[in-house]
């Protein structure tokens, strides 16, 4: 049965700050992925000139860094704005493991990844920021990206000259060498790259399944919300604030 298009709301979710943070973390993931491959994985380049006037891996590594100031720098902002943003930023978002929270992740995970169908797509179901299962990958990204910030700073701090990548320099006797946290480091790029690839995935999948706008959502800030969905959530507001009173 097809839902009218006339029972759908036009709902700002997604605040700016929260939209810049994205885009701009987006671009430094990216940017720190292909900078560490090359890292990694050198490219053999050959030339006549001397070496003082190909510092090239030196300014890959530089880049690299740039991008990692850049990812810590959204992080702690997305930390800031997870207690000052919207309900649909908060960081309550992030721990859905209560009764509710569990039945709808098994819900969205028959749609996501079992493929299967019910009769009638249950819009109580139908997160209206976040998805449960999406609130969770969060915050396993968070923790990938805390470790993420720790091995690399770790692996770069004895050759820093600023302070901050200085205080990490006990991270590589904490996890027992320099070889094991450019492991850590490594095996979690791969987590940011499967990561990155199940999003998109999922993003144009939710927008075909649902027709809410969840791919221009991060543009725009806004999703097409049913009725139902909102006066719903309105009402749980209502119940949580008068039950606080």
């Amino acid at each position: 049965m097809t839902t009218p298009t006339d029972n759908y709301k036009r709902a700002y979710i997604w605040e700016l700050p929260i939209r810049i943070f994205h885009w701009a973390n987006a671009f430094s993931i990216l940017g720190l992925i292909i900078t560490g491959f090359l890292i990694a994985y050198p490219p053999g380049i050959i030339s006549t000139n001397e070496a003082t006037n190909q510092f090239w891996f030196g300014e890959i590594r530089k880049i690299h860094f740039m991008f990692a100031y850049i990812m810590v720098a959204v992080l702690i902002m997305r930390v800031y704005f997870a207690f000052m943003g919207n309900k649909y930023a908060s960081w309550r978002v992030f721990f859905p493991f209560n009764k509710k929270g569990f039945s709808k992740m098994w819900h969205i995970i028959k749609y996501d990844i079992f493929l299967q169908r019910e009769k009638e797509y249950d819009f109580k179901n139908i997160s209206v920021g976040h998805n449960n299962i999406a609130a969770v990958s969060y915050l396993i990204m968070f923790i990938m990206a805390i470790l993420m910030i720790l091995t690399g700073f770790g692996m770069y701090a004895p050759t820093a000259t600023w302070f901050f990548p200085k205080m990490f320099a006990w991270v590589p006797e904490f996890f027992g060498g320099d070889l094991i946290i450019r492991t850590i480091h490594h095996i979690t790029m791969w987590g940011f790259i499967l990561f990155s690839v199940i999003h998109v995935y999922l993003v144009f999948f939710h927008d075909w399944l649902e027709s809410r706008g969840e791919s221009s959502s991060m543009i725009s800030g806004y999703k097409f919300v049913r009725s139902e969905r909102l006066n719903s959530e309105s009402t749980t507001e209502e119940e949580t604030t008068k039950k606080n009173n």
